[in-house]
């Protein structure tokens, strides 16, 4: 346990750090609200987060897979395969589930109301990678069980996607430039801050796009790939149209948005 919260934590610092420091030195959009307001509600948020967690799921993700190796829960658990092939193969397995998990959360209304605390970021940067409500956190890492106990990855291939998943987070959501030709190249594989930026746009066909988090494969295979926004990166406005007052997106403001403010039009099953 010790090893793992280090590898963790020190994952979430670098990163953080690295996208954050990439951000002030080549920016893809000028940022249109105060960023030090932004960061402490982005921060706090995941801080509580992380705390809930704890709290509920002690032993976490990673101990659900120490459970289920010892009781041979899971197909992999049946398997006698290479260790890096299991390892591979648990990873885009996770990472397919939490695809589908994110297009539930947004076609269904109630979990769209939770997570549309991520979208009403009014600008998109690494910290909005972190930003997501602790009931749609929770409900996420009882999804993730529920996927282990089916899959049964190792406790190494879980840990494995949990930090690649936090670093790819804090990767697509930032608010860094990439060469045309490079971002092309890489969106193959990864899905980049371009890529991802689409899903942030405030026109609903737009935010109903680029689902994925790490591999990009699924939004192209299952049709909901955007290349590219309709006004274009620097002119594209961020956010959701029912959510403008950057005011009111204080640290309670957030954890309160889902039962005071209105899911517009952007549900999936509204989505025209």
């Amino acid at each position: 346990m010790p090893t793992e919260v280090l590898i963790r934590v020190s994952a979430f610092l670098g990163v953080l750090s690295l996208m954050a420091s990439w951000e002030v030195l080549i920016p893809r959009r000028r940022l249109t609200t105060y960023k030090g307001r932004r960061w402490v509600a982005n921060l706090s948020v995941v801080t509580l987060d992380a705390v809930i967690i704890r709290l509920l799921f002690a032993a976490g993700a990673v101990g659900a897979a120490i459970l289920a190796a010892e009781r041979t829960w899971g197909i992999l658990n049946h398997l006698s395969w290479p260790d890096w092939l299991e390892v591979a193969l648990a990873v885009v397995a996770l990472d397919f589930v939490l695809y589908l998990q994110h297009v539930m959360f947004h076609a269904v209304p109630l979990f769209w109301r939770f997570h549309m605390m991520h979208h009403a970021d009014l600008d998109c940067d690494v910290t909005t990678g972190l930003r997501f409500h602790p009931v749609e956190v929770v409900l996420s890492m009882l999804i993730k069980l529920a996927a282990i106990g089916i899959v049964g990855p190792s406790p190494q291939a879980v840990l494995s996607f949990e930090v690649l998943l936090n670093a790819t987070s804090m990767f697509n959501h930032s608010n860094v430039r990439m060469p045309a030709a490079l971002d092309q190249c890489v969106r193959w594989i990864l899905v980049t801050p371009d890529m991802h930026r689409v899903h942030h746009s405030i026109l609903p066909r737009e935010t109903n796009a680029n689902f994925g988090f790490n591999l990009p494969w699924w939004d192209r295979l299952l049709g909901t790939y955007r290349p590219q926004p309709e006004g274009g990166h620097e002119r594209m406005t961020l956010g959701l149209n029912q959510f403008r007052d950057p005011a009111h997106l204080t640290l309670m403001g957030l954890l309160l948005l889902p039962f005071t403010g209105m899911p517009g039009d952007y549900p999936l099953s509204r989505h025209r």
